[in-house]
């Protein structure tokens, strides 16, 4: 749960909950969390049964209840960014930045915090990006983005995102950017050994060693292309060079009759979130495919928490000097 910090958050896009997991770490309470697909509103509730989740179109949703929130943070569609979405950008009918900056007008938070891919860097999208920046500035904000590694935050995955911040302009120079964790993150192996052994796989404890790196970058695909597997041929071919058969999704862990010598097992969808870095309670609802999207498309916790933590440092700060001024 939150750590009481009294700051208040809306979230749009919020998926399976990586990103609001990971506000909520940093103390962020949320007052409402915005999603259209219907598992994982449903992974929502269930996990968390006093958020007030929204189901809807969030073109659709009127955000004028929420006006003075803290922080308005989302991970808006990643497709028209993405070279698997084919890069159209503002063409792609899926890009919601234009509602995103709707929702911006009508609660007019203190800060902004929007997770995407990595193309949203890429040349193309320089006027874009710089048409987004003017848009912010208008609005009173000061703009900013990162590319961030997720195993540069404790994360066992390679998963480059782009975190794109933004704060009212008298309080943008009390943000910093988070800094890398100073130690390596934990292998494959090493994160998913007990689990990989817990129903007597006898090859657990040499599938370990041989899964001695962090994970490719997980993919959750679209309900349009791509089923419960873990992405394209070159992913597979890192997958299998750890010892994981990318080809598929588990029910379960290898039992006791499984193979030792040459047995690649597969991920279960538990075993991919805490690659992820959802914590080992957090339930997915629906059947495999539905949960391993969730999954494969969410923003690991442990790196929304590290960005949301400077923010609310930053927000703090502002917060501190208003109370010693009205004394």
């Amino acid at each position: 749960m939150g750590k009481g910090s009294g700051l208040t958050s809306l979230e749009l896009c919020a998926g399976a909950g990586g990103q609001a997991i990971g506000l909520e770490a940093a103390g962020f309470d949320h007052r409402a969390l915005v999603e259209i697909d219907t598992a994982c509103c449903e992974t929502l509730r269930a996990n968390r049964p006093l958020w007030q989740v929204v189901e809807g179109d969030l073109r659709k949703f009127n955000a004028k209840a929420h006006e003075g929130i803290d922080l308005l943070a989302g991970g808006l569609p990643c497709p028209p960014f993405s070279v698997a979405g084919k890069m159209l950008g503002a063409q792609d009918e899926r890009n919601l930045f234009p509602a995103a900056l709707r929702i911006i007008e009508q609660t007019k938070p203190r800060a902004i915090m929007i997770e995407n891919v990595r193309g949203f860097l890429e040349a193309v999208f320089e006027d874009y990006r710089e048409g987004l920046r003017s848009k912010l500035f208008k609005m009173g904000y000061m703009t900013g983005w990162r590319l961030l590694n997720a195993s540069d935050f404790g994360v066992p995955q390679l998963r480059p995102r782009v975190v794109i911040v933004a704060l009212q302009k008298d309080i943008w120079d009390k943000f910093d950017w988070p800094q890398v964790s100073g130690h390596n993150p934990p292998t494959v192996g090493e994160m998913l050994h007990m689990q990989m052994a817990a129903r007597g796989w006898p090859g657990a404890d040499a599938w370990r060693k041989q899964a001695n790196e962090v994970a490719p970058t997980i993919v959750g695909g679209s309900k349009k292309h791509g089923g419960p597997d873990l992405g394209p041929t070159r992913a597979k071919r890192a997958w299998a060079s750890l010892g994981v058969d990318g080809m598929g999704i588990a029910d379960m862990a290898p039992g006791p009759d499984a193979p030792v010598i040459g047995y690649k097992p597969r991920l279960t969808v538990e075993m991919v979130a805490r690659l992820q870095g959802f914590p080992d309670d957090w339930k997915f609802s629906g059947k495999k495919t539905a949960a391993y999207r969730q999954v494969g498309n969410a923003f690991p916790p442990p790196v929304a928490q590290a960005v949301a933590g400077q923010i609310r440092k930053a927000l703090s700060v502002r917060r501190s000097v208003r109370v010693i001024k009205a004394a």
